[in-house]
């Protein structure tokens, strides 16, 4: 990505190059700059960076990036051993397998947005260490209770600690990329670990580790990193935190999505479901209505919402709701049906950790010389070409065939989809909203895997005739997964058009320009 005016100016103030004030008009200046460099509602870190050292400012960023790694190995050490859990409990219906791992996408999905602005108005560092403790609580509770409402409860926690302070964009866009499948790669490996022993013991041990990692983020983020918002009365942080608009879109989110894992899992005949689907409709409708019209400060505000952050929007959704399907099922299918272990499956998945570091890496490079929206269609493409290889791979074939080749390719569909879209936003929106547009890139990310496995579980269940025979289990297996696939070809044909319209628009600017000459 090309460095922006933005960019230039926040490294500076990190690197220590902007003097100190000389005098009140200089200081002034100083300010000025500081708000110009970060937003009218971030907060000017230079009073935080100048005074770190080397050694702490690491410290610091391996904390912020502990948010994302823990998030995937969250996800990652129950997918793991899903099948060890639902055994324990006697549940051997796929819908609801999956609605373990659907439940904990579809929590961090629905309060990213909501913790944001908790952040903003109480404090990023406050929100960041106590997601981290409320993350490591939730995880002793799902060892214990050892029940899917357990495992599903986790992710409150990395939600509240998705929106790090400080960070400069292009360090974010390799460190974080490079985490995710890292951190996934982790899980896996500590899952089925621990299963050697006592399944819930992956838990506890999770829990142990997201306790020291709270501690160590209370020692080593600034307390210096502050909203402007943190100062205002109570009042005016009770108006800001939008509380009807987060309760009815929470409302939304989670009933919309119940209804559709729920139907995969117990049937859509079962009138409770019908009532949710119907429920989150109209909590949808309400909050479109108050964010639009009522909100002062609006968690989303639609009015920013142009057809360049629509086509985003879309894609990241089509893509990752297929990523979704893919982990999950093609876990089930290494597992089920080739009969590995959840220790095998590791092995099995750990080539995606060292793809998606290079892919990370090479994110970078692609941003800087390449539109976002052709970053875009590439990261879809990787989507679809992953999971048409395991979709299409034979269950007696060795693995090196296809299955290592799909680990190769799906993490370049990950870790270039979330920069690409962040890029996007950052071009189509002001700098007040920059923030909000990340945390939205990433509320569709967790969402549309959650949303993505009750629809490819619904089609699972319709056509794997009760699963009562391996062939049957792999014919629903693939028709999920086919479901993914044309997922990505709806992305791959979206993004082409936000391709096409990017040019048509630089099209016209030089017409523009031609005739002002």
């Amino acid at each position: 990505m090309a460095a922006s005016a933005h960019d230039i100016d926040v490294e500076r103030l990190a690197h220590h190059e902007v003097e100190p004030p000389q005098d009140e008009s200089r200081e002034a200046a100083v300010e000025e700059e500081k708000r110009n460099a970060f937003g009218e509602t971030a907060s000017p870190p230079s009073h935080v960076a100048v005074k770190m050292s080397l050694l702490h400012e690491c410290l610091f960023i391996a904390a912020m990036c502990a948010a994302q790694f823990t998030t995937q190995v969250g996800l990652t050490q129950a997918l793991g051993i899903v099948d060890q859990i639902g055994n324990s409990f006697g549940v051997t219906n796929p819908g609801v397998r999956s609605w373990f791992i659907a439940g904990y996408s579809l929590t961090a999905g629905t309060f990213i947005l909501v913790a944001g602005r908790v952040g903003d108005l109480f404090g990023y560092k406050r929100v960041f260490v106590l997601g981290m403790l409320w993350f490591a609580l939730w995880s002793m509770v799902a060892g214990l209770r050892a029940g899917p409402g357990g495992v599903a409860a986790q992710c409150a926690g990395p939600a509240g600690s998705d929106l790090p302070p400080g960070l400069r964009k292009n360090m974010a866009f390799a460190l974080f990329g490079a985490c995710a499948p890292g951190g996934g790669v982790f899980g896996f490996v500590f899952g089925g670990l621990f299963e050697l022993a006592w399944w819930p013991w992956t838990f506890w041990s999770f829990a142990i580790a997201l306790a020291f990692l709270a501690g160590l983020s209370a020692l080593v983020i600034p307390s210096q990193s502050r909203s402007p918002d943190q100062d205002k009365a109570m009042g005016e942080k009770l108006q800001m935190l939008d509380i009807p608009g987060a309760v009815t879109g929470v409302a939304a989110l989670v009933l919309f999505n119940f209804a559709w894992n729920q139907g995969a899992a117990y049937g859509w005949q079962e009138p409770y479901i019908g009532v949710c689907l119907a429920l989150g409709v109209i909590s949808a409708v309400c909050f479109f209505f108050i964010e639009s019209r009522w909100a002062k400060t609006p968690l989303v505000p639609f009015k920013v919402f142009t057809g360049d952050i629509t086509f985003v929007v879309a894609c990241i959704a089509c893509g990752w709701a297929c990523f979704g399907i893919w982990v999950f099922y093609t876990s089930q299918f290494i597992q089920v049906l080739r009969g590995a272990s959840p220790m095998l499956l590791a092995a099995y998945i750990c080539p995606v950790a060292i793809s998606g570091a290079f892919a990370s890496l090479a994110t970078g490079f692609l941003l800087q010389h390449v539109r976002a929206a052709w970053v875009m269609t590439f990261s879809l493409t990787c989507f679809m070409v992953g999971t048409i290889l395991s979709a299409t791979a034979p269950v007696g074939q060795t693995y090196w065939a296809q299955l290592f080749v799909c680990m190769l390719i799906i993490p370049f569909g990950m870790d270039t989809s979330f920069p690409a879209a962040t890029v996007t936003f950052s071009n189509a929106v002001a700098r007040e909203h920059q923030g909000m547009g990340a945390a939205l890139v990433a509320t569709v990310v967790n969402y549309s895997i959650s949303l993505g496995l009750g629809f490819a579980g619904t089609i699972e269940v319709n056509i794997n005739h009760g699963g009562t025979t391996p062939a049957d289990v792999l014919l629903g297996f693939r028709g999920a997964l086919y479901f993914g696939i044309g997922l990505t070809g709806l992305g791959i044909l979206l993004s082409l058009l936000f391709v096409a319209k990017g040019y048509w628009k630089d099209k016209k600017a030089e017409q523009s320009l031609g005739e002002d000459c």
